[in-house]
């Protein structure tokens, strides 16, 4: 039964580490903006440069929505839309979960 109070111990750790883990709350509202019969949530992440995330909404993964897209497209779309800022493609990139980056320009 030695076990027993390295398991209190890594229980503990984990829970510390869940409350300084915590999602850190974001500049600037999220707006949400319907492109291509898709919901997305557009962000500020950064003020300098200034960089915006969209993330689409999957729709509760539901089987009869509407057609699939080109998701950089409407990532595009529902950043420019959202800021009234052209994006800066060369700027854009993609994480592993599917949410887009992008510098925008607003000249």
């Amino acid at each position: 039964m030695k076990l027993r109070p390295a398991l209190l111990a890594v229980a503990a750790l984990a829970s510390s580490a869940a409350v300084f883990a915590s999602p850190i709350s974001a500049k600037e509202e999220t707006k949400s903006v319907f492109v291509m019969s898709r919901t997305w949530a557009v962000t500020q992440v950064s003020d300098a440069p200034v960089v915006y995330r969209a993330t689409r909404d999957n729709n509760n993964l539901n089987p009869f929505g509407p057609p699939p897209r080109l998701r950089t497209v409407q990532a595009i779309a529902a950043i420019q839309q959202a800021t009234g800022c052209k994006p800066i493609v060369a700027s854009m990139y993609q994480n592993i979960s599917g949410q887009f980056f992008s510098q925008v320009s607003c000249n």
